[in-house]
């Protein structure tokens, strides 16, 4: 389920959403890129994305 990133001439198309979050989308665990449904992809990603605001709140 990973997104690839295609190569571009004009700059104006890594503007484009779909193009900004392909690394992201990436970066999540399996759990959350691979859920069967919409609330649970919610569930997983809001525990993924916590788990991620905690371990960076000592950097600021």
């Amino acid at each position: 389920m990973k997104l690839h990133q295609g190569k571009f001439r004009m700059g104006i198309r890594k503007r484009f959403f779909t193009e900004r979050v392909v690394s992201h989308w990436n970066r999540l665990p399996r759990e959350v890129v691979t859920a069967p449904s919409l609330s649970e992809l919610k569930e997983y990603l809001d525990n993924a994305l916590g788990h991620m605001r905690t371990s960076y709140q000592g950097h600021f």
